[in-house]
């Protein structure tokens, strides 16, 4: 269980990455529905996470990556 908790959470910070790039580096280029769309892609995993850890703790995680990544 620890392993997957590890692994979402590693994913979850991936997506912020991924997210923060298309934000800094293609701000002119990146049409709003792509980021939007990265953006949406954290939702799943906030709810694998949640299955884990139940609703407030994943929702807490997925907020302090993204604050932390992306500031």
């Amino acid at each position: 269980m620890m392993s997957e908790i590890a692994d979402l959470r590693n994913r979850i910070e991936l997506e912020c990455q991924a997210l923060r790039s298309l934000m800094e580096d293609f701000r002119q280029t990146a049409p709003h529905h792509i980021i939007q769309s990265r953006f949406e892609s954290i939702t799943p995993l906030q709810k694998q996470l949640s299955a884990h850890i139940g609703d407030e703790e994943a929702a807490r995680m997925v907020v302090e990556t993204y604050i932390r990544v992306i500031g």
